[in-house]
C-alpha cells in the first residue's frame, strides 16, 4: 500500500505540525532508502522503504491492536444482543471494556469463536485481515485442545477421530452432514486427550467425540499454529497485548 511522503511523516508522530513536515522535506532532511527526497507528494510503500530524518529512522505506529486472552468459562465470543443480555449472558468483550481505548474496544473482534464453556487460547484483535488468514480453511492452521471426557477413550475411538468421523447435526429446521477432516489425537490419560484440528465448525470438537460415542466434560484450547498459551503466563480471564509480529511468527511460523 503506497502513501504520500507528507502523510507518512505526519502519521509518524515525530513532527508537531504540517509546516514542520514540509520544512523537513524541503530542507533536505528526509531520505528514503538513503536518497534525499524533497517532493512532499512522493509516493512509496512504507513496508518496503526505510525513511530517515537526519539519520533517525521513522516508522508508522501500529494502527492495529492484538491481544491474547485466556478465555474463562461462561462467556460468549460475540457482543451481547438484547435477548442474551436479558438472559444474563456475559461476553468476552466485557473483559476489555474500560481496559483498552474506546476506539480500540469498538473495533475488537475475536479470531474465530470458542463456545460459552470452552476455555483457553483466544486471539482478539482489530485486524480483520489476520482474522481471515487464521480462520480461512485453506490456511490449514491447527487448533489444539486439551479434552476431558465423560468416559474412557479407547484406541478404536482415537483411530476414527484421526481418520475423520461422520457428523450429523439437526436443530429441527436445518440439518448438516459432513465428515470431519483428519485430525491429530494423543491419548493423555484414561479419559483425556490432546486434539489438533484444522477446521473451525460450530462445536466441532464436541461433535467429533459425540460421533464416536463419547462426550466432552471440559475443553481447553492450548494453542493455534505454533503459538502456545502457556508461553504467556496468563491466569484465567487475563489478557495481554501482543504484536503483529508475534502473531505472524507464532501462528504462521513467518
Amino acid at each position: 500500500m503506497k502513501i504520500r511522503l507528507h502523510q507518512f511523516l505526519s502519521k509518524s508522530g515525530r513532527f508537531k505540525s504540517k509546516s514542520e513536515v514540509k520544512n523537513a522535506i524541503w530542507e533536505g532532511y528526509i531520505s528514503i532508502n538513503g536518497r534525499i527526497v524533497k517532493d512532499i507528494a512522493y509516493e512509496f510503500n512504507p513496508r518496503k522503504r526505510v525513511v530517515s530524518f537526519r539519520g533517525e529512522t521513522l516508522e508508522l505506529p501500529n494502527e492495529e491492536s492484538y491481544f491474547l486472552l485466556n478465555k474463562p468459562p461462561g462467556v460468549i465470543c460475540s457482543r451481547l444482543n438484547k435477548q442474551e443480555a436479558s438472559l444474563g449472558k456475559k461476553s468476552v468483550f466485557e473483559i476489555f471494556k474500560d481496559r483498552v481505548e474506546d476506539k480500540t474496544y469498538q473495533r475488537l473482534v475475536t479470531v474465530g469463536r470458542l463456545d460459552e464453556f470452552t476455555t483457553g487460547f483466544l486471539l482478539v484483535t482489530t485486524d480483520g485481515g489476520i482474522v481471515h488468514r487464521i480462520t480461512n480453511p485453506e490456511s490449514e492452521i491447527g487448533k489444539t485442545y486439551r479434552v476431558e471426557l465423560k468416559s474412557e477413550i479407547n484406541e478404536g475411538q482415537a483411530k476414527s477421530i484421526r481418520d475423520g468421523v461422520r457428523i450429523s447435526v439437526s436443530d429441527g429446521e436445518q440439518s448438516e452432514n459432513y465428515t470431519s477432516k483428519k485430525a491429530k489425537l494423543t491419548i493423555e490419560g484414561k479419559s483425556s486427550a490432546i486434539l489438533t484440528i484444522e477446521e473451525g465448525r460450530k462445536r466441532e470438537v464436541r461433535r467429533i467425540f459425540e460421533a464416536v460415542g463419547n462426550g466432552v466434560l471440559s475443553l481447553h484450547r492450548i494453542s493455534i499454529g505454533g503459538m502456545e498459551l502457556s508461553d504467556y503466563d496468563l491466569g484465567e480471564g487475563e489478557f495481554c497485548e501482543i504484536s503483529a509480529e508475534e502473531v505472524s511468527s507464532g501462528v504462521f511460523g513467518e
